[in-house]
C-alpha cells in the first residue's frame, strides 16, 4: 500500500506533463488500488478479532465484504477509462511519449514488486485476490502505456494512448466480473465449487450404520471455511458418537469441510427443526 501510494503520486504529475490519459487512468486506478489495499487489510485485521455474542460466527465476513467493495471499485473505474478513452479518440491529443514510457515503466516496476507480495494469499482468499486483481490491472495499464508510448514516439500514432486504455479497462472489467461472482456465491451461502452436494451425499450415506443422508447443507463462512449441517437417519443400536465421529473425519478427510453440525436420528420418526 506504501509502494502504490507514493508512486500514484508519480504517475499523477506525470499524466498531466505528458497529457496521457493512458497514464492518467493508470493513476487513477493506482488511487482505486490504495483504497482496496487499505480496505483489505482493515478486513484482514478485522476477521481475526474473536467471536462474540452478537456476532458468533466472529468477523470472518468482513473479508468477503472488502473482496466485494474491491469488485465494484474495479467496474466503476474500468467504465470511467472507457467513457474518457471513447471521448479523447474523437479528437487524439499531443502527448509527451518519452515522460509517458519513463513513468509507466517506473510504475510497472512498483506494480511488479506488489505483485509478488500479495501472490502466495490470492488463491486461498477472495479478500487477497481482490487486492491482487486491483495491482494486476495497475500492471496491465503500465504495461498499456508504454506500448502506446513507444507507438507514439516511434510512429507518432497518438490515437494509441486511448485505445490502450480501452484495451486495458476491458481486461479490468473481466477480472471484476469473477471476483464479484465469486464473492456474491459466498453470500448467497452457495455450495463451494470445489465440492459435489451429490458426492458429499453418498458419501455420507455410505458410512456403517446409516439408512439415510438427507437436508444437507454447505456453504462458505469465508475463503477456505465451508461449513455443513445435515441430518443422517441411523439404525438402531448404532452408536451416535462414533457415527457423529465418522461423518466429521469424512467431511474433513474428503472434502476439507472442518466445521459441521450432524443430527443423527434413529426409529421411524424423523425429529427436525424447520
Amino acid at each position: 500500500m506504501a509502494l502504490t501510494a507514493l508512486y500514484l503520486i508519480a504517475e499523477l504529475v506525470g499524466g498531466i506533463l505528458s497529457n496521457s490519459l493512458a497514464l492518467l487512468a493508470d493513476a487513477g486506478h493506482m488511487f482505486s488500488d490504495v483504497a482496496a489495499l487499505g480496505l483489505s487489510l482493515t478486513a484482514v485485521t478485522w476477521a481475526q478479532r474473536p467471536a462474540t455474542a452478537q456476532r458468533t460466527y466472529g468477523f470472518h465476513r468482513a473479508e468477503i465484504l472488502a473482496a466485494l467493495i474491491n469488485g465494484a471499485a474495479l467496474l466503476a473505474v474500468a467504465g470511467l477509462i472507457i467513457f474518457e478513452a471513447i471521448e479523447r479518440m474523437g479528437v487524439p491529443e499531443s502527448v509527451d511519449a518519452k515522460l509517458m514510457v519513463g513513468i509507466a515503466a517506473g510504475g510497472l516496476l512498483i506494480n511488479l514488486v506488489n505483485l509478488r507480495i500479495l501472490h502466495g494469499g490470492k488463491q486461498d482468499n477472495l479478500n487477497v485476490r481482490g487486492a491482487f486483481l486491483h495491482v494486476m490491472a495497475d500492471t496491465l495499464g503500465s504495461v498499456g502505456a508504454i506500448g502506446a508510448g513507444l507507438l507514439i514516439l516511434w510512429f507518432g500514432w497518438t490515437w494509441a494512448d486511448p485505445v490502450a486504455s480501452v484495451l486495458i479497462a476491458v481486461l479490468v472489467l473481466y477480472s471484476a466480473w469473477g471476483l464479484l461472482r465469486e464473492t456474491l456465491d459466498v453470500l448467497m451461502q452457495s455450495v463451494p465449487k470445489h465440492i459435489d452436494l451429490d458426492e458429499v451425499m453418498e458419501a455420507l450415506g455410505t458410512l456403517p450404520g446409516v439408512r439415510d443422508a438427507h437436508d444437507l447443507h454447505i456453504w462458505s463462512l469465508t475463503s477456505g471455511h465451508h461449513i455443513a449441517t445435515v441430518h443422517l437417519s441411523a439404525d438402531e443400536g448404532t452408536p451416535h458418537q462414533e457415527l457423529v465421529r465418522e461423518a466429521c473425519k469424512t467431511l474433513s478427510d474428503q472434502f476439507h469441510i472442518h466445521h459441521s453440525t450432524i443430527q443423527v436420528e434413529t426409529g421411524e420418526s424423523q425429529l427436525t427443526c424447520n
